[in-house]
């Protein structure tokens, strides 16, 4: 897009932005940009469902190829190489942004999803139980 959004630069990681919109009102805001982009070029009748959940797939494939070969240790400091951290950055931004198009299509209110989602999982999960090694969220 030509046009400039400073509302929706990038903010600095865990600091609040002083008189800047709240984080949902900034996730909408930039559901709407990406809906008006594709708008604007004519993209509707390709974001389907299907195809923005097949899109949303490779791009989370592509974030896992940076990973891929990484060792834990290596892994874990990604982030503290510029070239490797600019990478990881444009494939999270990619795997949102085809998130929130896929979410824009279906009706579907991410951060509500997300909210819904962790209730359950703590009911799922309570803090009483002991975690034993072997059981994970997907079990």
């Amino acid at each position: 897009m030509s046009e400039t959004h400073d509302e929706d630069a990038a903010p600095v990681p865990g600091e609040a932005q002083p008189g800047g919109p709240e984080p949902a009102e900034r996730l909408h805001r930039l559901q709407r940009r990406l809906a008006e982009f594709a708008a604007a070029r004519g993209w509707q009748p390709y974001h389907t469902p299907k195809n923005l959940a097949v899109a949303l797939s490779v791009e989370a494939a592509e974030l896992v190829e940076i990973f891929q070969w990484l060792t834990p240790e290596q892994s874990a400091k990604v982030m503290e190489k510029p070239e490797s951290a600019h990478r990881v950055a444009d494939e999270v931004a990619d795997v949102l942004a085809y998130l929130l198009q896929f979410c824009e299509v279906l009706g579907v209110d991410v951060l509500d999803a997300l909210a819904a989602k962790i209730e359950r999982n703590e009911l799922r999960f309570p803090v009483a139980d002991t975690p034993t090694p072997n059981r994970h969220s997907s079990e």
